[in-house]
């Protein structure tokens, strides 16, 4: 089942999800992050709609990231951040993804 909140965000009926709400439903947007990222998205971790479109899931239109929306960063600054300092601090380094 799947339905649309007034906020705009669409909604699935996934009882079993660990985030799902008290009446069984988790929104779709984080359902399609989780299916990109393959695995539960950790409850500090947030899903922008880069359209601003809050009904439009496509992956290509989702982006993670860490925090909440307004204070938070994408994940992907985050890791390109992190390899910078592995590559500049830890001689190891190979530059492995």
């Amino acid at each position: 089942r799947v339905t649309s909140h007034k906020s705009g965000y669409v909604y699935i009926f996934k009882p079993e999800h660990p985030a799902a709400n008290k009446a069984g439903y988790v929104a779709e947007h984080r359902l399609v992050m989780e299916s990109v990222v393959m695995r539960y998205l950790h409850l500090d971790e947030t899903v922008h709609h880069k359209n601003g479109m809050k009904d439009d899931n496509r992956p290509e239109n989702l982006e993670l990231r860490a925090g909440r929306h307004g204070n938070g960063q994408r994940v992907s600054d985050l890791l390109a951040w992190a390899k910078e300092v592995i590559m500049r601090y830890d001689p190891l380094w190979n530059g492995a993804s």
